[in-house]
């Protein structure tokens, strides 16, 4: 599947991703490997017991990388020049092994550039944990014991993307 040209984004749609990730403890530390973060509230279990925490948490650096991933196929997979800016990124809710996460992706605003050759499109990314996966079976929490919240929150942060125009693809 082809991502969407620059014509093809709507300031203040919502694309829904229906590509889910339910994130493993070695996702979390083939991260932690690759990148040298030897945080130990990502990999050690006894020092992450002790945190307010109590267990350890996914590195949200990779949470953000894996909610990147999965808005590619209906955003800018063979259609973006270059990735420009990723800003405002909060993580207001922990993620643990065994979460699985969802993703949406908002169009928050779109330019041409200055020479009109291509689009600058921006995003609001917003990735939510899926209550009735593994870890919140562990954790006891349910849908039915929630406060509302079915899905909480688990990051956010505006994704600015040079993104090809589709009449100058055909040039």
């Amino acid at each position: 599947m082809t991502g969407r040209y620059y014509e093809e984004f709507e300031v203040g749609e919502t694309i829904e991703h229906e590509r889910r990730r339910t994130i493993t403890e070695s996702d979390n530390q083939r991260f932690c490997d690759m990148t040298m973060n030897q945080q130990p509230l990502h990999l050690d279990a006894d020092f992450a017991a002790e945190t307010d925490f109590g267990e350890r948490l996914v590195n949200g650096l990779y949470t953000m990388s894996l909610a990147v991933g999965i808005t590619i196929p209906e955003t800018t997979d063979g259609t973006i020049v270059a990735n420009l800016s990723y800003d405002n990124v909060e993580h207001p809710e922990p993620v643990f092994h065994g979460d699985t996460i969802r993703v949406q992706s908002t169009v928050t605003d779109k330019r041409e550039t200055s020479d009109g050759e291509r689009g600058i499109v921006t995003m609001r990314v917003e990735v939510f944990r899926v209550n009735d996966g593994p870890a919140s079976e562990a954790s006891g929490t349910s849908s039915d014991e929630s406060d509302g919240d079915d899905e909480p929150l688990v990051c956010e942060f505006d994704r600015t993307v040079l993104s090809l125009k589709r009449d100058r693809v055909a040039e």
